[in-house]
Parts: structure tokens; sequence; C-alpha cells
């Protein structure tokens, strides 16, 4: 059994969302499932399918009034860092780095979800916002100016 399966407690009830954090983890499961031979390139499948996720985030945090700098775009580029070492240690033919990437990320990713993920879903749905055109439908609900921190004295 895979360190990291898709259960109910990692839905966010946002269907776009959903679709894309259980891609990440069926593309974890396949990671941590793979031979040496075929690791890189479902390695590189992960990570390409994480930009894409990753930046979708950003941008609907930037349109909605999230700052790019606040701890959830922080922590997407971290990971993405993170990734991309193992996308090069991978080509390098140096594999067991990149196993135990897979380990920590199939521990980082329902904490991710379940905290930061479920904020944004929360806050996506309270303004209304539309991802196929972008369109905020309850702009009076959009923060005065872009939240910065991530809400803990830790972060702001």
């Amino acid at each position: 059994m895979p360190a990291l399966t898709w259960t109910e407690g990692l839905e966010l009830g946002l269907s776009f969302m959903d679709d894309t954090h259980r891609e990440f983890v069926d593309l974890l499961a396949l990671c941590e499932a793979s031979d040496d031979a075929a690791l890189p390139a479902l390695w590189n499948a992960l990570v390409a399918h994480t930009v894409d996720h990753f930046g979708r985030e950003d941008e609907w945090m930037k349109a909605t009034g999230f700052s790019t700098g606040n701890c959830h775009s922080m922590q997407h580029k971290v990971v993405l860092q993170v990734l991309r070492e193992g996308a090069v240690r991978a080509a390098a033919g140096d594999l067991a780095p990149v196993r135990q990437m897979v380990q920590e990320l199939a521990v980082w990713f329902p904490h991710h979800a379940q905290t930061m993920d479920a904020a944004l879903a929360l806050h996506l749905r309270g303004v209304g916002y539309d991802i196929e055109s972008g369109e905020v439908l309850a702009p009076d609900a959009l923060p005065e100016k872009a939240i910065a921190g991530c809400g803990s004295m830790a972060c702001s």
C-alpha cells in the first residue's frame, strides 16, 4: 500500500482542486511503486504536474487578494525547489534521495491540503471565484488589502 492514498479527509469540496490533488496523490504512488528504471520519468511527470498545480493555485490567490508573498505561495516555491533538485539527482542516477522525497511528500501533502489548501478553498468559495472565467462573483467579499501572512503569529 502506498504511503499516501486518496481519502475523503483530503477532499476540499471544490472539484477543480480535488481532481488536481487526487492526481498528485496518484503520481506520488506511481513514483513510490516504480522500479529504478522508471523512477526518473515518473518523477519528472510529478514535477511537471506540481509546477502546473501550484501555478494555478498561486494565480487564484493573486486574483482574489492573497499576496504572492504569503506563506502558502512561499511553501509552493520551496517544495518546487526540492522537487527540481530531486529531478537533477534522479537524472544523475542518484535515486535514494528521490525515494526519500516521496516518503516526505506523503507526510507533507495531507497537512498542506488540510490547512493551507483548505483555507484557500474556503476563500475561493467566499469570494465566488470562477476558475473558468477568472471572475470574482462576490467582489465585496475580497479582502481590502492583499493577505500577506497565513494568519498565524509565526508567519505574519
